[in-house]
């Protein structure tokens, strides 16, 4: 076992199960949508409140009353407009290419392509879309995702961001098994992680379960005991 997946293993037992985003694709690419400038708890309440209004397939949302979306979507946050915009971009996207969760299913090159244009998507989303939807054995590399893999060793501080991501994604795919499941996990872990405990400002470093293995953890322990004993 590579040191990435018992460290997976350690966030896992230090968090529990957590839940995977939706695999239909035209579920997800909601769910991405209810997300930005949201929590986990009001996008869940929205994308509950769509089940139940039976609105997660193009066709229903497209049917579904202005004022019944606009309800449901406030329960995701603000920015209303914005992500109802979203939504009725990416309903006509779909409903227009209705092949394309076959093509995101296909070469990787063409499903990127294809998500350029569906809103909300960015590389970040397209991977997620590829990796949850699609099983595509690929990694997105998100703010969270970023950090932690940083502070962990796989990858050097980048200027640019899609530098930074191309690196990460070259050192996890030595220590991980080619498989969707296994980059699915990896994905969720450590983005929770970078959520959770290891933060942009003030990471919890002391109750974290990696710390032993993180050389920023380490470091940054070793510098504030140095400071402590003078």
């Amino acid at each position: 076992m590579s040191k990435l997946q018992s460290s997976i293993d350690a966030l896992e037992r230090f968090y529990g199960k957590l839940p995977m985003p939706p695999r239909d694709a035209f579920a997800l690419f909601v769910w991405e949508v209810m997300s930005v400038h949201s929590t986990p708890r009001k996008r869940d309440a929205a994308m509950t409140a769509l089940k139940r209004a039976r609105a997660l397939t193009p066709d229903a949302m497209w049917r579904l009353p202005q004022k019944k979306l606009d309800e449901i979507v406030l329960l995701a946050g603000p920015y209303l407009e914005q992500r109802v915009r979203a939504l009725r971009t990416g309903v006509d996207m779909f409903r227009r290419t209705p092949n394309l969760p076959a093509i995101v299913r296909g070469p990787a090159t063409a499903a990127r392509r294809a998500l350029k244009g569906v809103p909300q998507m960015g590389e970040g989303g397209a991977y997620r879309m590829m990796l949850f939807a699609a099983d595509h054995a690929v990694l997105p590399v998100d703010s969270k995702v970023n950090r932690v893999a940083r502070r962990l060793g796989y990858s050097e501080a980048h200027a640019d961001f899609a530098t930074s991501a191309r690196a990460i994604r070259a050192a996890v795919s030595t220590q991980l098994p080619a498989t969707a499941d296994a980059y699915r996990r990896t994905y969720l872990y450590l983005s929770h992680h970078g959520a959770a405990t290891c933060t942009e400002t003030s990471p919890r470093c002391p109750i974290c379960p990696l710390l032993r293995s993180c050389p920023s953890g380490n470091y940054t322990n070793h510098r504030e005991e140095t400071l402590c004993g003078q």
